[in-house]
């Protein structure tokens, strides 16, 4: 009996052992840079807050997980159209890109100015990881990521685009009282 590939003509003849790379499909050297990112003693203070001050909303949270959801898509949206960003450029920016909400909660901040913040002082932080253009390549998508300019970066368009598909308001319980109109919502599956 043959195993079943999905129809994947790659995958014909050959064994999922001889396939999976040295270490596995989940190892990638390129995530330490994002994992020093996540570790940061101050993005885990602002997530950790922003866990606390959304612990009974009944709309999208901005936890790990939209955050995470929001970093694969963009990097699905990299690779599909052949963008060139790096892995750790595309990550980088969708896990930051709302650290700082709990500040809009807290102070009124809009949450793309206090992420914007928090991002370049985790970034320059970090040294060597990320070369200048490429923190403030970061820095501008996640300014742009929530109201789109006119002439808004490649990585911030794309972070905008990433961060609408990563909400599934198709299936939100709660979609009649939300406040984003039906044309921001992402109302069937995209990516």
């Amino acid at each position: 009996m043959r195993p079943s590939n999905g129809g994947c003509a790659a995958d014909e003849g050959a064994s999922a052992a001889a396939q999976r790379p040295n270490g596995g499909f989940a190892k990638d050297a390129r995530m330490d840079t994002v994992e020093a990112v996540r570790s940061h003693p101050l993005y885990q203070k602002h997530l950790a807050r922003l866990a606390e001050l959304e612990r009974d909303r009944a709309f999208c949270r901005h936890g790990i997980d939209h955050l995470l959801d929001t970093a694969r898509i963009a990097w699905i949206f990299n690779l599909e159209y052949n963008l060139g960003f790096r892995k750790e450029v595309v990550y980088a920016s969708a896990l930051m890109h709302d650290i700082g909400k709990d500040e809009q909660y807290e102070r009124g901040i809009p949450h793309e100015e206090a992420s914007a913040r928090i991002a370049r002082e985790i970034l320059d932080d970090m040294g060597a990881a990320f070369d200048e253009a490429e923190r403030d390549a970061i820095v501008t998508a996640i300014r742009e990521h929530r109201r789109l300019p006119e002439g808004a970066s490649l990585l911030g368009t794309m972070l905008y685009d990433a961060d609408k598909a990563s909400r599934t308001c198709f299936a939100c319980p709660v979609r009649e009282d939300c406040s984003w109109s039906s044309e921001k919502m992402n109302l069937s599956v995209r990516v």
